[in-house]
């Protein structure tokens, strides 16, 4: 059992009591609390990620910030889809290799592309960082394939994780 409190741990306890919150529709004290016991429970027997990682805000903030415009454009994007009395939809499964920095933040990713209407992630393969995703408009696959590394890049860039055996310069100080 590891008891290391980091901003990443707590940023994640904060995330699992929200989807906790979520998955029961309602925010409420019980909510709250009981998804904090499940979600302490979680972290605390999970492994540390590898390395020191940290929060870059900044990051962290444009790429929730991609996601909302994504989410709100994606969502106006289905909706005309449904009022319209044809279908322009052009389904496919395609699938979309990870920059291999990003296979840490795999799951960040399939949180992020399922998130949003009119795509979702089908399958991933953790070992090679491949995601398989369902659109609806096969002709935009060039340009979804540019968002999904973009998505990479900044959850790569908003919670940094330093290789095995990588020695901070503050740890290596004397």
């Amino acid at each position: 059992m590891n008891s290391v409190v980091t901003p990443r741990r707590a940023v994640t306890v904060i995330a699992l009591v929200a989807v906790w919150c979520a998955l029961w529709r309602t925010i409420s004290v019980a909510n709250i609390a009981s998804g904090l016991i499940v979600a302490l429970v979680a972290v605390s027997f999970s492994p540390p990620p590898p390395g020191s990682g940290g929060i870059r805000p900044w990051p962290l903030l444009t790429f929730l910030w991609l996601v909302a415009v994504d989410l709100v454009s994606s969502t106006v994007s289905v909706a005309r889809e449904i009022l319209t009395p044809n279908d322009y939809t052009d389904e496919a499964i395609i699938a979309v290799d990870a920059p291999v920095d990003a296979k840490s933040h795999l799951l960040m990713l399939v949180v992020a592309i399922t998130v949003t209407p009119g795509t979702a992630v089908v399958d991933a393969e953790p070992d090679t960082g491949t995601l398989y995703l369902h659109v609806l408009h096969a002709e935009q696959i060039p340009s979804i394939t540019e968002h999904v590394g973009q998505l990479a890049e900044l959850a790569c860039r908003a919670l940094p994780i330093a290789e095995r055996g990588a020695v901070s310069t503050s740890e290596g100080a004397t």
